[in-house]
């Protein structure tokens, strides 16, 4: 077992692309509960009230939609350095970048699915106006009780076409470690969740049954209890959010689940914070097989089919 590393603090933010943007940023503000921050030309950025943070969610209008970018902050300034060394000698490096309005300089990269990630150290702590002020110290932001009123960021799920290639590359890159993963009955990698501290994941990778490249399937946010996802189903229905599929609870990790899609057709989740932590350091990956998928969810539920097919932005039918 190699030495684990601890370059990368934590997941910072995701981007998301809409085509309609107006209608996706009332869902994320008013039905999902996040608190819009900033904007700029381009985007506006939200947080959820836990989130410590200037921003965890960019929306950017497009004329398509998916995962603009993610960014992860590094655990100091000299770290950033060293994963950037790592990165260019990879040669997957896109260069360097002034940063948006919640943080500063950041370097840009890609996986071998195309996906852009970035890393940065420098960050614009939240500082909340007096309506948003919590009579707490220790919160960045007081909970507002709007919508889902998500707490804070957890994790996303990218789709892959080459699920072993991604799995190196992020040991390699961003120092993660693998907690658990999918093993189909060829010996082909299917899945697999990445940390790079001490929470269960904060990334997965998925296999992208099309073919394409560089798609999405899912940002979660949590919640602090399965209650509170028992509400959000009925939120959601009460506005007329589309119900993928829970709530119920994945074999995988654990996790209390509900998925649903934004108005523009990303997939969106809210889960429970919860969630397991991993405190050992010698950690041994877990691995399901294919018969293990094959019995469901924890409970029973099967894997609805639109799970393994639906990823944003959407593959024409014929095209792949």
């Amino acid at each position: 077992m190699s030495e684990p590393c601890f370059d990368v603090a934590h997941l910072g933010h995701v981007e998301l692309l809409t085509d309609k943007f107006e209608e996706s940023l009332n869902f994320f503000v008013n039905i999902y509960g996040l608190t819009e921050s900033g904007r700029d030309a381009n985007s506006v950025y939200l947080r959820a009230f836990d989130d410590y943070e200037f921003h965890t969610l960019k929306l950017t209008p497009s004329k398509t939609t998916g995962v603009g970018h993610i960014g992860y902050r590094t655990s100091s300034p000299e770290a950033l350095e060293r994963r950037v060394k790592v990165i260019e000698e990879m040669g997957c490096g896109i260069g360097w970048v002034d940063g948006d309005l919640g943080h500063g300089r950041a370097y840009r990269f890609t996986d071998p699915d195309g996906h852009i990630f970035e890393l940065y150290y420098e960050t614009n702590k939240y500082v909340a106006p007096p309506e948003e002020k919590s009579a707490l110290k220790n919160i960045a932001q007081r909970f507002h009780g709007r919508g889902v009123g998500v707490r804070r960021l957890d994790h996303l799920n990218l789709l892959a076409t080459n699920v072993e290639a991604i799995r190196d590359f992020m040991l390699q890159a961003l120092g993660s470690r693998v907690t658990e993963q999918i093993m189909l009955d060829t010996g082909k990698l299917a899945g697999c969740w990445f940390t790079v501290n001490n929470k269960s994941y904060d990334i997965a990778y998925t296999q992208d049954h099309t073919g394409v490249k560089g798609r999405f399937h899912h940002v979660t946010y949590a919640v602090d209890q399965r209650e509170e996802i028992l509400r959000a189903a009925d939120i959601f229905l009460e506005n007329g959010v589309y119900i993928e599929t829970g709530p119920h609870k994945h074999a995988v990790q654990g996790t209390f689940f509900l998925y649903v899609y934004e108005p523009a057709g990303n997939r969106v989740e809210v889960a429970n914070a919860g969630a397991r932590l991993i405190l050992a350091p010698d950690w041994e990956t877990v691995t399901w097989t294919e018969s293990d998928r094959k019995k469901g969810q924890a409970w029973g539920l099967k894997t609805i089919p639109s799970f393994h097919t639906h990823g944003t932005p959407p593959v024409a039918e014929g095209s792949h």
